[in-house]
């Protein structure tokens, strides 16, 4: 398969990522977007890895090191929103202003 053609799939899917965390208003909405964006990088992580022939798999190393912060990430992420909706009863970003004085 012609290395473009991923990288391409992989700008595709990062850009739409982008989309969801600038357009979206809903927090799960948005983490899901990050996480998009993350498995992105990973497809590009995979492909450079593949396409240089790498034999230290330094490609497939760091894709698991983003993998496994993409996990606690939604682990961490998911236990804020739900905090936020049960104290303000509701997940939009707009309405969330715990912190402003």
């Amino acid at each position: 398969m012609n290395l473009a053609w991923v990288l391409t799939l992989g700008a595709l899917l990062f850009s739409i990522g982008i989309y969801g965390v600038i357009a979206r208003r809903n927090a799960v909405l948005v983490l899901m977007s990050i996480e998009l964006m993350l498995n992105a990088v990973n497809i590009n992580l995979i492909a450079f890895g593949a396409y240089f022939g790498d034999q230290a798999a330094v490609g497939q190393i760091f894709a698991l090191f983003v993998i496994a912060v993409a996990a606690a990430e939604v682990g961490i992420g998911l236990a804020i929103v739900l905090m936020i909706f049960r104290n303000r009863e509701t997940v939009n970003l707009d309405e969330v202003d715990l912190l402003k004085w």
